[in-house]
């Protein structure tokens, strides 16, 4: 029986065998460049895809040291900028005060009701999310001038999250600056297995959607930290807290916060962060992306992370001032439009998935 075929009145004797107009297009680009230049006017795609089957790996040093090198000298008032923000400790006080005040409100209602569960995705997901970065700008010791005091509050600012992390994650976090891409060192990185398991539509999906256990598991798994005293503070600091919440409140509050901790590093607008910061997008070998949009506000201004690479002295409000200072450096690198399409573009693009990492070789 002959297949019944319909005639589109279209050469396909011009498209070298393919079967369809479609055929080999490359997803649209998704990021943009707030200054177009000659080399890159920020729409069309300017490399070839990157091979999903590895990780792209590098032989050229991190760039961050060597652009805040090129501004130092080029804008030497930039160190005006660096410094503590008193502002921090105030924005932790009242985000800290906010998921308590929702706790409280919720001891009563079953965790599995709509109001619970839309309490806890909206304000509290957002709410944890702004204390990861908090913590994140409190690792940096931008809060206080002395460590002491800045290791203090991060403990405050993780109180509402539930579990006891703020002391592991500086010696991480400050790794991933100090080694950003090294394979072994930084635990950003995504690892091989995660490679090979996850690198398909549902293997992205379900990174995005439990984000948070990558971050938390990842570290231990692949270099462990040696214990401090901190870390013993930080764990029977949390553990009375959790004890005391349960004990005055009940369980349910306490439900809340892991469950806003676990939906702030999920498929939450503010979460998109996560991938937005160093996955490669579009063909390009860039390790770092800014994000300039409103979100900012809800977080830190983890957005301007190209700027905050660069100079992790200076602190979230004086971000934008660093842009502004030195536009020719930074409005012309390639940067995400959006946090949300972030995750649905890491989800549905065939060009970006668990491969799209920079990595090098540990010179450790």
């Amino acid at each position: 029986m002959a297949l019944k075929t319909v005639d589109s009145g279209i050469d396909f004797s011009l498209y070298g065998g393919a079967e369809s107009l479609t055929e080999g297009l490359r997803p649209p680009r998704r990021t943009a460049v707030p200054s177009p230049t000659t080399e890159d006017d920020g729409v069309n795609h300017t490399k070839p895809p990157q091979d999903p089957n590895d990780f792209l790996w590098l032989m050229t040093e991190e760039p961050h040291r060597s652009r805040r090198m090129a501004i130092m000298k080029k804008y030497p008032e930039v160190t005006k900028l660096m410094g503590h923000e008193p502002l921090t400790r105030w924005v932790v006080l009242s985000v800290v005060s906010l998921q308590v005040a929702v706790a409280y409100y919720l001891r009563n209602t079953p965790m599995s009701s709509p109001i619970f569960l839309i309490l806890a995705y909206v304000i509290g997901g957002t709410a944890n999310q702004n204390l990861f970065l908090a913590i994140h700008e409190i690792t940096h010791n931008l809060a206080f001038k002395g460590v002491k005091p800045n290791k203090a509050l991060a403990m405050f600012a993780n109180l509402p999250i539930g579990i006891p992390y703020c002391s592991a994650f500086k010696g991480y976090h400050l790794e991933h600056h100090k080694y950003l891409g090294e394979d072994g060192i930084d635990t950003d990185l995504p690892t091989r297995l995660e490679l090979i398991l996850l690198n398909n539509v549902f293997g992205k999906v379900f990174f995005a959607t439990f984000q948070i256990l990558f971050y938390a598991l990842r570290p231990g798994l692949v270099r462990n930290q040696t214990p401090t005293m901190w870390h013993l503070i930080n764990l029977v600091v949390q553990v009375i807290f959790d004890i005391i919440v349960i004990k005055f409140m009940g369980l349910r509050p306490l439900g809340y916060f892991v469950m806003s901790s676990f939906f702030a590093g999920s498929l939450h607008p503010c979460a998109a962060h996560f991938i937005a910061e160093h996955y490669l997008w579009d063909g390009l070998d860039q390790e770092t992306y800014s994000y300039y949009g409103p979100l900012n506000i809800l977080a830190y201004n983890v957005g301007y992370h190209n700027e905050h690479h660069d100079f992790p002295s200076i602190p979230w409000t004086r971000l934008p001032a660093l842009r502004a200072l030195a536009p020719d450096f930074y409005d012309t690198i390639p940067s995400h439009p959006s946090w949300p399409m972030v995750i649905l573009n890491f989800i549905r693009d065939s060009e970006v998935g668990i491969f799209a990492r920079a990595k090098r070789k540990a010179k450790k």
